[in-house]
């Protein structure tokens, strides 16, 4: 039985996600493990660490992390989630860790709300996508121990 690369290196979140996130990960790995190989390094970046780093991407940009797994962006919206994934490789920008940033206002705040963050009726849009991505980092962190 032929290994398959993606399947065998799931993170948690992603092992929690629904099928489709699943599928949208591990197609993108396998298909830039053919194209970069495994193991090999180019410049500073290892071919491995590239294939994870193209299959994130993909998955970003349909998806988005909600709390411990990853859910299909607001009304199927497709595109890339926070500046560093609709920059190429290498050019400045910071990344919004999954995080739908191109979301309206109200997107980030019912993700708030199902994440219960308090306080989130005062919050402008940068600070629900920071209480946000601290919840998501929270709910990993917690899920990874216990």
């Amino acid at each position: 039985m032929e290994t398959v690369p993606g399947r065998q290196e799931l993170p948690p979140p992603l092992e929690r996600s629904s099928r489709d996130a699943r599928h949208t990960r591990i197609k993108a790995h396998d298909s830039a493990v053919e194209q970069y190989g495994e193991g090999e390094r180019t410049h500073r970046v290892a071919y491995g660490e590239r294939a994870h780093r193209v299959a994130y991407g993909a998955l970003k940009y349909t998806h988005e992390k909600v709390g411990h797994h990853w859910e299909r962006k607001e009304r199927g919206r497709k595109g890339p989630s926070d500046p560093r994934s609709a920059k190429p490789r290498g050019r400045g920008a910071h990344g919004g860790e999954g995080v739908g940033e191109n979301a309206s206002k109200e997107h980030p705040y019912d993700v708030a709300g199902r994440l219960d963050v308090e306080g989130r009726s005062r919050m402008s849009k940068a600070q629900l996508l920071d209480a946000v991505r601290r919840a998501n980092r929270s709910r990993t962190r917690d899920s990874r121990s216990g």
